[in-house]
């Protein structure tokens, strides 16, 4: 199997300032920042919805190498993030950005292996002229 052609984060953050989590323009930088620091490439302007009442935002940010999206939880104090990049590039530092950021106390980050690119075994055995 050839090396991951890209990789996705999904990344829990939990006990976040509730007025930070609805503030458009802290996740906003929050994006500029990920942005800048990964060197990713936005083909359009971040969409954000804000809400009604004391709920949070819905964020995503299309990217020449895929999207970057934040949905908060103000009133559980929660963020979640997903970081999708097709090319293999360097981890960001989720733990200390979002305490930063967002103040969380607590980071879970999970990184999937995005094998796109990858054959699978009955699609090789397919072009091969073999039985899967």
């Amino acid at each position: 199997m050839s090396a991951p052609a890209g990789a996705e984060w999904v990344v829990e953050a939990r006990g976040c300032d509730a007025a930070r989590l609805r503030s458009v323009d802290v996740l906003r930088d929050l994006f500029d920042r990920v942005v800048r620091e990964l060197d990713l490439h936005p083909v359009a302007e971040g969409q954000w919805h804000e809400f009604d009442g004391a709920g949070g935002v819905t964020g995503l940010l299309m990217l020449s190498e895929s999207h970057l999206a934040v949905h908060t939880f103000p009133e559980h104090g929660s963020a979640c993030l997903n970081l999708f990049c097709c090319r293999p590039r360097p981890a960001w530092d989720w733990q200390r950005g979002l305490r930063e950021t967002l103040g969380a106390e607590e980071v879970a980050v999970r990184v999937l292996a995005r094998d796109y690119a990858a054959e699978s075994s009955a699609a090789g055995a397919e072009s091969r002229g073999e039985a899967a």
